[in-house]
C-alpha cells in the first residue's frame, strides 16, 4: 500500500467530515462526489442555469474543506444524498478529482489527483482534465473520472477504469510531443486556440508532478519559469524531460524537491473569470516521501 497517497495533503483534508458514514467502495463514492458537483460549463447538460456568482466563484475554493463548507451551506442533508442542482457545488474537473481523492484516502485507499488530458470529449483531440488515481489491493492503479457518467456522456468505457490511451497522463503527453509521435496542438483547451500546444503541455506537466509530490493546485495556477507566459529555455526543457521520463512516483517526488519545480508559497493565479492574482499556499505537506 502507498502510505505517501493515504496521507491527506492540506488541500484534501476534509476536517471534521463524519467519514465513518461513508461508504468504502471506490464505485460508490464516485457515485457520492457525482451527486455533490456540477461543472460549471455544464450546466445547459444538465438542464440548469448556472448562477453567475457561483460560475466565477465556486471553482476557485483550493481546498476540500471549503468545497464542504459551501455544501452545507447550500443544503441540510446529508453529504451521502444526491443533491438537486442548487445545492450542489458548481466546479470545474479538478473538483471531482479532488474530492474523490480526500474520501478515498479519508476511507482507507490511496489516491492522488493526476492532471493529464482526455481524448474521450472531442474526437481526435486532447482536451485539458484531471482524474483521480487511486490503488487496488492488489497494488496496481487504476485512473477514476468523477466527472462522467457514462449514460450522459457515452463513453466506451467504466469510468472508474479509463484506458491509459483515452485519459494521457501529462508526463506521457509531453514524451509524445517531443518525441513526434503526436501534434503538440492536439492537447490544450478546446475552443481556446492560445491555451494549446508544448507551452500547455508544459505546464500540465509540473503541475501533475506537484499533485503527486502532494500539492494538488488549482488548473490555473503558475509560478517561475512554469508562468504560462514565459517561453521556455533548453534548461526548462531539459528539466521536464527527465520529469516526464520519471519511472515511479517516488522518483516523481524526488524530483519535486528540485527548487525549480517545487511549488513555493506564493504564486500566481490565473484565474478565468477573477484575472491573475497572487496566492499565499499554506506549509508544504509534511508528509514523508
Amino acid at each position: 500500500m502507498d502510505d505517501f497517497s493515504l496521507r491527506q495533503t492540506p488541500y484534501s483534508d476534509p476536517g471534521d467530515l463524519d467519514v465513518a458514514v461513508l461508504p468504502r467502495d471506490p464505485r460508490r463514492l464516485t457515485g457520492l462526489v457525482r451527486g455533490l458537483v456540477l461543472h460549471r460549463l455544464e450546466g445547459e447538460r444538465f438542464g440548469w442555469a448556472i448562477p453567475e456568482e457561483r460560475l466565477h466563484h465556486d471553482a476557485e475554493s483550493r481546498y476540500v474543506t471549503e468545497i464542504l463548507r459551501i455544501l452545507r451551506e447550500r443544503g441540510s442533508g446529508p453529504l451521502t444524498g444526491e443533491r438537486p442542482y442548487g445545492q450542489r457545488f458548481v466546479g470545474v474537473c479538478r473538483d471531482y478529482a479532488l474530492l474523490l481523492c480526500s474520501l478515498l484516502r479519508a476511507t482507507g485507499t490511496p489516491a492522488r489527483v493526476r492532471g493529464g488530458y482526455a481524448a474521450y470529449f472531442v474526437a481526435g483531440f486532447h482536451d485539458d482534465h484531471w482524474v483521480t488515481e487511486y490503488q487496488l489491493p492488489d497494488g496496481s492503479w487504476r485512473l477514476a473520472d468523477p466527472q462522467v457518467h457514462d449514460d450522459r456522456y457515452g463513453v466506451p468505457f467504466d469510468p472508474l477504469d479509463v484506458p491509459r490511451d483515452q485519459f494521457v497522463v501529462a508526463g506521457q503527453a509531453w514524451r509524445a510531443c517531443r518525441s513526434g509521435e503526436a501534434d503538440p496542438d492536439s492537447f490544450g483547451v478546446w475552443g481556446v486556440p492560445e491555451l494549446r500546444g508544448l507551452r500547455m503541455v508544459a505546464h500540465s506537466v509540473v503541475l501533475d508532478l506537484a499533485c503527486v509530490a502532494g500539492t494538488e493546485t488549482l488548473p490555473w495556477d503558475c509560478w517561475g519559469p512554469w508562468d504560462a507566459e514565459r517561453p521556455l529555455g533548453p534548461d526548462e526543457l531539459a528539466l521536464l524531460d527527465a520529469v516526464a521520463a520519471a519511472g515511479s512516483a517516488e522518483e516523481q517526488r524526488r524530483l519535486h524537491a528540485d527548487p525549480r519545480l517545487a511549488v513555493p508559497r506564493e504564486i500566481v493565479a490565473r484565474t478565468t473569470f477573477l484575472g491573475p492574482r497572487t496566492v499565499t499556499l499554506p506549509e508544504p505537506s509534511t508528509r514523508p516521501a
